[in-house]
């Protein structure tokens, strides 16, 4: 009974996340190729698709199966006899059908409707510097996030129940815990670099052919071992990697012809989600299971390969001679260790994206401020321009001429994705923690970076984190392979190695 019952939750499952991935084809679609003058209409059947979805996932039947199984919201894991791969299943399943049956399919369509307008004006509003225009629908995104997290149970802190969505079991105190030791160690290392002769940069600013970039991002998409055959590179106006099926992971990038490190590093840091994606177990294909085991676990690996193996002195070492040769007239009379001091210069900058490893969490420190000030009733969307500058000039020393470049330089907002951005940074502290853990299995990496072997490193992070999926939650997985919970001491004690060299104090 317990099989037949498990077999026909996984189809059920199953069948729920082959309609979100439709939903998830026109959103590619949406950020890519759509006309201009279709975006209603595909906001429409965005939402339409997500009622549907909403109500495959919610099925009644879902409950039945879960409570047949010993599932219920005090032992999601089911019945102790059942294999761990069944348990957690149950586990990760008890958790989306608890979470979803608390939201009434009418609010689901309503935030897809409004999440594709959104998407779309902030798009235009930022081509516009206009914030006035997209303020309505950041206000109803923001509103829309505090009822999602009431339905959740969270009304006295919606904030944490946002947080939850993306990094399971973290709260904003222990996001505070970990940020405030985080923030004062960048703001000393970031003074100490200010105080040190800068890099030469005028080589990366010089008219690299967009075309043979494209090239260049290429050949690193197979190096790094993204299956193209499963996956495809396009462009759209903020990078992102999206799951259309087990076998379509798709990368999208933008291209500067001023400034060739913004579109490499995206495609490096995009391949590092698309890895992550294309890595999941066969015995998990399809399922629950198989996704991020949380946003802050997937930046990991993205920040892995895009910072520490890309911005490596060992990557350079393979890697600049080649680059070299597909833009000769830019970096003519220039050495290796002047372009790797140059790959790896601080300067705050305004823009989150082109930002460097030092000061890069400080920008996502400033977000989270900003969300949990808007979720506590602090600040209200018409205040945020101004508190974003008062925020950038305090932590960064920057501040934006536009709103481009300052409150609507991301897209995760007009998403409603709040909660999303502390992801980041903790993506930075779980990849250092993982290194450690990894450089403890077979010592320094940078000599499988130097030789080209990423797949000894795309193997230990695939046998330990990619194929379990969402198996294990976030502090299930830093003790599994770090015995410790979330540290930000590692990240930046890694900093600090890597900088006091590169600026020599």
């Amino acid at each position: 009974m317990k099989l037949d019952a498990l077999a026909e939750l996984r189809r059920i499952d199953a069948r729920a996340r082959r309609m979100s991935r439709v939903s998830a084809v026109l959103q590619w679609d949406q950020e890519t190729y759509l006309p201009a003058g279709a975006v209603e209409e595909r906001a429409e059947q965005i939402s339409d698709i997500e009622g549907l979805a909403h109500e495959r996932f919610t099925d009644p039947r879902v409950g039945e199966l879960l409570e047949s199984l010993g599932s219920s919201a005090g032992n999601p894991s089911g019945a102790e006899s059942l294999p761990f791969a069944d348990r957690a299943f149950l586990r990760a399943l008890r958790r989306d059908y608890d979470r979803r049956t608390k939201l009434p399919r009418d609010f689901v369509e309503a935030v897809a409707r409004d999440q594709g307008l959104s998407q779309a004006a902030w798009v235009a509003a930022r081509k516009a510097n206009d914030f006035s225009a997209f303020a309505p629908h950041l206000h109803r995104m923001v509103e829309h996030a505090k009822t999602r997290a009431a339905f959740y149970g969270f009304s006295s802190n919606a904030y944490d129940g946002l947080i939850d969505e993306y990094e399971p079991g973290m709260t904003e105190a222990r996001l505070s815990a970990l940020f405030t030791p985080l923030a004062a160690g960048l703001s000393s290392l970031l003074s100490r670099i200010a105080s040190r002769p800068q890099p030469r940069l005028d080589f990366l600013h010089r008219n690299y052919p967009i075309s043979v970039q494209e090239v260049f991002c290429e050949r690193m998409m197979d190096d790094l071992r993204y299956d193209r055959s499963r996956g495809r590179l396009d462009r759209s106006a903020h990078p992102f990697t999206t799951t259309l099926g087990a076998d379509d992971v798709r990368i999208t990038t933008r291209y500067f012809a001023d400034n060739p490190l913004s579109g490499l590093y995206s495609v490096i840091h995009e391949t590092g989600h698309a890895l992550y994606e294309q890595g999941y177990g066969p015995d998990i294909r399809g399922s629950c299971l198989a996704d991020g085991a949380s946003m802050g676990i997937h930046e990991s690996q993205s920040r892995f390969w895009e910072n520490i193996v890309g911005r490596s002195r060992s990557f350079w070492e393979r890697y600049f001679e080649p680059f070299k040769l597909m833009f000769p007239a830019c970096l003519d009379g220039v050495d290796i260790d002047s372009f790797y001091r140059a790959v790896n210069a601080v300067r705050p900058s305004l823009i989150r994206v082109d930002a460097d490893e030092v000061s890069y969490s400080l920008h996502i420190i400033l977000r989270f401020d900003l969300e949990r000030r808007i979720f506590s009733g602090e600040l209200s969307v018409p205040d945020l321009p101004e508190a974003w500058r008062d925020g950038m000039r305090s932590l960064l020393g920057v501040v934006p001429d536009t709103d481009a470049d300052g409150v609507m330089q991301d897209v995760h907002w007009s998403m409603g994705a709040f909660g999303y951005f502390p992801s980041y940074a903790l993506g930075n502290i779980y990849g250092a923690m993982f290194v450690q853990a990894m450089t403890a299995d077979f010592g320094d990496i940078g000599s499988h970076i130097a030789k080209g072997d990423f797949e000894t490193l795309l193997e230990w992070l695939r046998g330990r984190i990619h194929r379990i999926g969402r198996s294990l939650f976030p502090d299930e997985i830093l003790f599994e392979i770090c015995g410790t919970p979330a540290d930000a001491m590692p990240f930046l004690r890694y900093l600090e190695t890597k900088y006091s060299a590169i600026y020599a104090f």
